[in-house]
């Protein structure tokens, strides 16, 4: 077996920020040169969120639409200034596991990658991609 880890780096625009990383995760995996294993994704940060979903406008406008609902910003909350995006963060797992079959992401007709930001100023975010297989 054979284990290839890189990442890269995008910026944020803010609260609930929606990024399709598929592209950059998919450029990985071939880079990688793995056929057939699978692809971890991982963001460490304590407030952004990987998530498998649909790339669709309206779609991702209800996501944030319950983040919102969930957690809201103005909620009586102990932390100082950013605990509705630590709580949002809880909500949903920092990584996803992909397969890959041939040397491509095996996602489903309308899976993405996404990555979703809870933190409340635009950053620069990391993600690291390992793949591993054969």
């Amino acid at each position: 077996m054979r284990v290839y880890t890189e990442s890269f780096s995008f910026k944020t625009r803010g609260p609930i920020d929606i990024i399709d990383i598929t592209g950059n995760v998919q450029k990985i995996v071939t880079k990688s040169q793995i056929k057939n294993g699978i692809a971890h994704i991982f963001a460490p940060h304590a407030t952004g969120i990987i998530v498998l979903t649909e790339n669709e406008e309206n779609l991702l406008n209800d996501i944030r639409r319950l983040l919102e609902d969930l957690v809201p910003e103005g909620g009586n909350y102990a932390h100082p200034s950013n605990a509705h995006a630590h709580l949002r963060s809880l909500l949903l797992p920092p990584d996803k596991t992909v397969p890959v079959v041939d040397g491509r992401l095996a996602l489903g007709t309308w899976q993405s990658i996404m990555f979703i930001e809870t933190d409340i100023y635009p950053r620069t975010r990391t993600v690291i991609v390992t793949v591993m297989g054969e």
